[in-house]
């Protein structure tokens, strides 16, 4: 099958290539069809990954795989959440991490906990999707860790694993992150005939 991955971001895209592999499918991303995506402007994860799969469905004509994702810190009241990429107006990664660790100062370690949360919507040109989710729990360090991922990776921190998303190779990301988790759901439910009940989407 032919699938469109609705994202620019080579990191992001990366991930989720490596996660559908089993599948066999043919991917592309916004590289391969430029067109720019609708503002994100839904009140959860689940309303943008849905908003941008299916005007890319609409758009490209093949089945579409959106991804929206963030961060949420409990000490925040759940912020960035659905503002994770665009946090206090920043533009880039590092200035954003720099902003959240502003907003955090003087807050203990115990009091630092945070999720990760991702959810893939499988939008079809025909106007159904199916939707999947994956949590992962941690906490922001008061400096950032690793050189690897992209986004907050190098401030959240696992402690099962004793390494921030940044230290961990891919395959250790993929079977501990968010992303991971919805990945392999969705995995499971094409490889397994389970998929989700399918549901039309409105216009």
């Amino acid at each position: 099958m032919r699938v469109l991955v609705a994202t620019s971001n080579p990191g992001k895209y990366r991930e989720i290539k490596e996660g559908l592999a089993p599948l066999g499918w043919t991917l592309f991303s916004l590289l391969d069809y430029p067109f720019k995506l609708p503002p994100e402007e839904g009140a959860t994860f689940e309303d943008n990954a849905i908003l941008k799969a299916a005007y890319a469905a609409r758009q490209s004509g093949l089945p579409t795989l959106a991804d929206d994702s963030g961060l949420e810190v409990a000490a925040l009241g759940g912020e960035p959440g659905v503002y994770s990429a665009r946090y206090g107006n920043k533009t880039t990664d590092t200035e954003r991490n720099v902003y959240l660790l502003e907003r955090l100062k003087g807050i203990p370690p115990e009091q630092r906990k945070a999720k990760f949360v991702a959810v893939l919507a499988m939008a079809y040109p025909d106007g159904y999707l199916e939707l999947y989710r994956g949590e992962t729990e941690g906490e922001i360090l008061e400096a950032p860790r690793g050189e690897w991922g992209f986004g907050y990776d190098p401030l959240f921190y696992l402690p099962e694993v004793g390494k921030t998303f940044a230290e961990m190779t891919l395959e250790q990301k993929a079977a501990h992150s968010h992303r991971g988790k919805a990945l392999r759901a969705l995995l499971e439910a094409y490889r397994q005939g389970t998929r989700r009940k399918e549901q039309p989407l409105s216009e």
